[in-house]
């Protein structure tokens, strides 16, 4: 069957519209798909499983489809795979771990509703053990960076921003705390949202933190994003926190991408050399310009208490993943990773009032949040501080020392660039802005009002249109 490279790394959309024209077909995708994960992912780990026959014979029935006339959505032949949080029928769910996690027979209803749209589901990736970090050991291989892969791809949805960016599926489903879509696709160089909280169901997905989980996609485009939205988002029965607001659709975001008079605050918290490198900043601030040369009035802005989130995130997070694995805990202790069972044993241990401190805190930040966005129709900064880090172990948790570093963080640590949008509820999307002198990926984050993935979207959108950091491809890989 013929496969070709050059196709992996197309936006989905631009995959379709090839399939509609006969130039490409759905078994062709996916066989180029299988060919470069047999390739690339004995030393990628972006995957854990894959359900070659499944995906083949599921293209094939979407190949007649397309001869027939019939065509779904965009998403019509696509290629997507998830991050291994989501019940799937056809495939285990480990949540990157030894553990059994408690989970229904029921398949994620995301996952369900994109296979109705005609996407193939190819398979289940890497994850932080339970989505927790920093994690140790990877039972199924540790994720590394395509751009440098002695570099991390950040986490927890590991696989699901290495996977686009290797060009080993169309788009993926990932999840966000308080950064784990965003951050690894800034480090992998690819486009990942956090939806509003709500915006889409949560059923059929292994938590973290109920009052603070996402699922959103990674693309290599603000367009597939867009889509995949579109598709998954929506009120389900089966989570009754999921939102039956109107979602906003592609022609709808298309439409708006003009920048033109739009106001954007320049979060200054995130452009302190505490907080951000010089590489990233100055990156970011040639971002700023582009906005700026497409009509946007950029203004500074402030979130005062934006590094609290170190101290906040702990305390919430822990306290309420603890509850959904408290009987592993009791019965396979020894089997998670140390530094998982040590957060969770964390979280079992806190009292209540420092529970209800961070409740506060929260409350308080999201109120800073809101009341930023009162004075500008976006927010903009860098999403994390730091490139890609080099791979190394994190030090076990074994000293007070130790525990503040791990669990808190400091200054550029992971999650303090976007945690405050998470604690907020509010939507924000990390795209690709450049690269930093050793040639790995830099991202720009754009938050909203609740509800405003629209404006977003449309805003990178006019961002993509005028540079082409999205099309960039990372060096030897571009080859099966």
């Amino acid at each position: 069957m013929r496969t070709d490279p050059e196709v992996a790394f197309l936006p989905a959309f631009e995959q379709h519209q090839r399939m509609l024209t006969g130039a490409l077909t759905p078994t062709e995708l996916v066989a180029t798909y299988l060919e470069r994960i047999d390739g690339f992912n004995p030393r990628l780990n972006a995957y854990i499983n894959v359900d070659r026959a499944g995906a083949m014979e599921r293209a094939s029935e979407l190949e007649g489809e397309l001869r027939r006339g019939t065509v779904r959505s965009v998403l019509h032949g696509t290629v997507f795979a998830v991050k291994d949080q989501m019940r799937l029928r056809t495939l285990p769910t480990t949540g990157g771990s030894r553990v059994r996690a408690p989970l229904g027979d029921r398949q994620a209803t995301v996952v369900s509703r994109l296979e109705e749209a005609g996407a193939i589901l190819l398979g289940t990736l890497n994850t932080h053990e339970f989505h927790h970090g920093p994690t140790r050991v990877f039972p199924f291989g540790r994720p590394v960076n395509p751009w440098n892969v002695n570099h991390s791809t950040g986490g927890s949805s590991s696989g699901s921003a290495l996977a686009v960016a290797a060009g080993l599926c169309s788009f993926s489903l990932g999840g966000d705390t308080g950064g784990s879509i965003r951050a690894p696709a800034s480090h992998c160089g690819v486009a990942g949202l956090k939806p509003t909280w709500s915006r889409v169901s949560r059923a059929g997905v292994i938590p973290l933190s109920a009052s603070l989980d996402c699922v959103g996609p990674l693309g290599r485009s603000v367009r597939d994003a867009a889509h995949v939205l579109e598709v998954v988002a929506g009120r389900d029965p089966s989570d009754s926190t999921s939102s039956s607001k109107p979602v906003p659709t592609w022609s709808d975001i298309a439409s708006k991408a003009d920048l033109r008079g739009v106001r954007i605050g320049l979060v200054e918290e995130l452009m302190v050399p505490d907080m951000t490198s010089e590489a990233v900043v100055a990156t970011t601030q040639r971002a700023i310009e582009v906005l700026t040369e497409l009509g946007a009035v950029v203004v500074p802005c402030s979130i005062p208490t934006l590094s609290d989130t170190r101290f906040i995130s702990p305390a919430l997070v822990a306290s309420e993943t603890v509850e959904y694995h408290r009987e592993a805990l009791r019965t396979s202790y020894a089997d998670f990773d140390e530094n998982t069972r040590i957060s969770m044993v964390v979280g079992a241990l806190l009292p209540a009032s420092l529970v209800t401190l961070a409740e506060r805190l929260r409350a308080n930040l999201a109120i800073q949040v809101s009341q930023a966005l009162e004075q500008v129709d976006l927010l903009v900064g860098p999403t994390a501080g730091n490139t890609a880090p080099e791979l190394r172990d994190p030090p076990l948790i074994e000293s007070a020392e130790v525990a503040r570093t791990a669990l808190f963080g400091v200054g550029r640590a992971s999650g303090q660039h976007t945690r405050a949008y998470s604690f907020a509820g509010i939507p924000a999307l990390s795209i690709p802005s450049g690269f930093d002198g050793s040639g790995l990926p830099v991202g720009l984050q754009l938050a909203a009002k609740h509800f405003g993935e629209s404006q977003i979207l449309s805003a990178a959108y006019a961002f993509e249109r005028a540079t082409d950091w999205h099309g960039r491809v990372p060096t030897g890989l571009s080859a099966g």
